[in-house]
């Protein structure tokens, strides 16, 4: 869905893959949570917006001015372009989060060959933030249960980053020391392919739906910037 967002010039590409998205997520019942996850993509889209809209290189067809800054057609078109793209991407993130498990993923990927090294990296990249997130609030509530003020005005909120940031910060490194030697308890170095000892089930129509995806996606992209696939 990312590629296609992005490689699938004008409006169809991100445009269709929202809605394949938004669909996906309905079905799921995962639709108001995708929409929090959204919310993320805020301080980027409105970087987007205001770059796009005001400083667009070589755009002549003014609508309004702010001060100096002159408001074109050409960079609304663009920045609403180049928003879609970024909300699609981030709606295909978090549909592919919400909706697989990550000790589920890293049993596949083993199963299918990839690495021990190269899963375990791919797993801890995913439940990286996550993780982080709730050690933020855990130590956010420990420290306002010890009288720290984080709430109230921008200063007080500015103050309140540096008793968060320490303990966050060591944590995350004793967390690393600690599933380092967890993993070697278990023989993570051992030479050697582990056995997988459970299967998740694929089926042929499975199998058959994910290689027409990654093959379709592949086509109307190279088509799309090729140029031999016009699409309004």
């Amino acid at each position: 869905m990312a590629l296609v967002a992005f490689g699938v010039r004008e409006w169809t590409g991100p445009v269709a893959m929202l809605g394949v998205e938004i669909a996906c997520g309905v079905a799921a019942g995962i639709g108001r949570r995708m929409g929090l996850l959204a919310l993320a993509t805020i301080p980027l889209v409105a970087s987007i917006l205001l770059v796009n809209t005001f400083l667009f290189p070589g755009a002549t067809d003014a609508l309004f001015r702010i001060g100096p800054f002159t408001a074109t057609g050409t960079g609304v078109i663009a920045a609403t372009q180049a928003t879609l793209r970024v909300v699609a991407f981030a709606m295909s993130v978090a549909l592919f989060s919400l909706t697989t498990r990550t000790d589920d993923l890293m049993a596949d990927l083993e199963r299918r060959g990839v690495g021990r090294r190269g899963t375990f990296i791919i797993g801890s990249a995913i439940a990286t933030i996550p993780r982080m997130a709730e050690r933020a609030r855990e130590i956010t509530d420990s420290q306002r249960a010890r009288g720290l003020d984080t709430e109230g005005s921008p200063t007080r909120r500015v103050r309140g980053i540096v008793p968060l940031a320490g303990p966050l910060i060591a944590g995350a490194l004793g967390e690393v020391d600690e599933r380092t030697m967890a993993l070697e308890s278990r023989a993570f170095s051992a030479p050697g392919r582990r056995a997988v000892l459970r299967v998740l089930p694929d089926s042929a129509g499975q199998r058959a739906t994910r290689w027409a995806v990654a093959a379709g996606s592949i086509v109307l992209t190279a088509a799309s910037v090729s140029g031999i696939l016009r699409l309004p």
